[in-house]
C-alpha cells in the first residue's frame, strides 16, 4: 500500500512550511520500500545507488538518520551559513498542485555552521553526507568568499564531499558569484583552502559546485572552464529557477523565489546536457523537475551520474526513490 499517497491530501492541508516540518518529524516512523542496490564510484567516492537527497530538505543536518531510511544513495544536507539566520518572512513556501511544483524563497534559514556540526556528530548513518554551504544574507557580496572559506574549514572533517551554493535566487546578490571574475576568485581561493585542509586532515574532501538553470548558453562554457581550471570534483545541474514559464497565471505563480518540480525539468535538463559536453570526465549530478523513473533516466542520458530529488518527493513521496534507482539499473 502506498502510505504517502493517504497521507498527501492530509499534509496538503496544512500550511507548506508546517508540511514539511511534520514530513520530516515522522521519517523516522514510517515504513519505507526496499531500494535496489545500484553501487556507483564517483569523486572517489562510493555511493549505494545514484540517488540521493537534495539540500534545503534539511537545512540543520537534524533529520539525517530518519531521512536515510527512506533508501537514499547519499544525503545533502543544508545549505549552511557562518551563522545562524532566520531567513526571509513567512509565508515563504507555496505549491502550485496544478503544475507540480513549488515556489520557495526561505532565504537560507539555518542554525548556523556550529549548531549544524552538533546535529551531524550526533547522527549514526554513516552514508555519503555532502554539505552545502553559502553565505549570511547580511555579508556583503564582495566578502562573501570568506563565508565560503570559513565554513569549508568548519565542515570540511564531517564531510563526504562540499557543496558550494552560489545559486540560489534567495539571497541577495548571490548568482553574482557566477560571473566569470568572481567565479575565478571565489574557486582559486576554496581550492587553495581545501589543500591547505587536505594535508591538515590527510583527506581530500570533493568540491561541487551547484549552478543555476537560468543560466545563457554563452555562460555554461565560461563556467566550464573554471570548473576545469580549478580542480572542482563536480557540478549539480541544477537549482530552482526564476522563470515562470509553464506556470503563469496559476495561483502563486507571482510569489517571489526559486520555482522547482516539472515546469523546470528540460531548462534543468537542458543545462545539464550543456555541461556534460563541456565537462567530460567531470562529475554531473542532476537535480530539477524529477518526478518518475522516466524522468531519472533523462538525466542520466544527459550525462548526470548521479541525481537527487525535493520536490518529487512532496509530490511523489519516498516510492520515487525506488522508481529512479530501478530506472537506473534499467539501462
Amino acid at each position: 500500500m502506498n502510505l504517502y499517497r493517504l497521507a498527501r491530501p492530509l499534509l496538503f492541508s496544512l500550511n507548506p512550511e508546517t508540511a514539511h516540518k511534520v514530513s520530516l518529524q515522522l521519517a523516522g516512523y514510517l515504513p519505507y520500500p526496499a531500494v535496489p542496490a545500484y553501487p556507483v564510484t564517483a569523486m572517489g567516492l562510493q555511493f549505494p545507488n545514484p540517488v540521493g537527497l537534495a539540500a534545503g530538505l534539511d537545512k540543520d543536518a537534524a533529520h539525517i538518520d530518519a531521512l536515510a531510511r527512506m533508501g537514499f544513495g547519499f544525503i545533502e544536507v543544508g545549505t549552511v551559513t557562518p551563522r545562524p539566520q532566520a531567513g526571509n518572512p513567512r509565508p515563504r513556501l507555496f505549491r502550485l498542485p496544478e503544475a507540480t511544483a513549488l515556489i520557495n524563497r526561505f532565504g537560507f534559514n539555518n542554525v548556523g555552521v556550529d549548531a549544524f556540526l552538533q546535529n551531524i556528530a550526533r547522527t549514526r548513518w554513516r552514508g555519503v553526507l555532502g554539505i552545502n554551504i553559502g553565505k549570511n544574507a547580511d555579508t556583503p557580496v564582495e566578502r562573501a568568499i570568506d563565508d565560503y572559506k570559513l565554513c569549508l574549514e568548519k565542515v570540511y572533517a564531517a564531510a563526504a564531499y562540499v557543496t558550494i551554493n552560489i545559486s540560489s535566487p534567495n539571497t541577495a546578490g548571490l548568482r553574482s558569484l557566477q560571473e566569470r571574475d568572481s567565479l575565478e576568485d571565489l574557486l582559486f581561493q576554496l581550492v587553495e583552502t581545501r589543500k591547505r585542509l587536505a594535508d591538515q586532515h590527510r583527506k581530500r574532501v570533493p568540491l561541487v559546485l551547484k549552478i543555476a538553470p537560468d543560466l545563457a548558453p554563452e555562460d555554461i562554457p565560461s563556467i566550464a572552464a573554471s570548473v576545469q581550471r580549478h580542480g572542482i570534483d563536480g557540478v549539480i545541474a541544477t537549482n530552482t529557477s526564476v522563470s515562470r514559464e509553464g506556470v503563469e497565471n496559476l495561483t502563486h505563480a507571482n510569489e517571489a523565489g526559486g520555482l522547482s518540480g516539472a515546469p523546470i525539468r528540460e531548462r534543468a535538463t537542458r543545462v545539464l546536457r550543456e555541461f556534460s559536453y563541456s565537462l567530460p570526465g567531470t562529475t554531473l549530478i542532476g537535480a530539477g523537475g524529477i518526478l518518475s523513473g522516466e524522468d531519472a533516466s533523462e538525466k542520466r542520458a544527459a550525462g548526470a551520474a548521479l541525481i537527487q530529488l525535493y520536490t518529487g518527493l512532496v509530490y511523489r513521496g519516498p516510492r520515487l526513490v525506488a522508481e529512479c534507482v530501478s530506472a537506473y539499473r534499467a539501462k
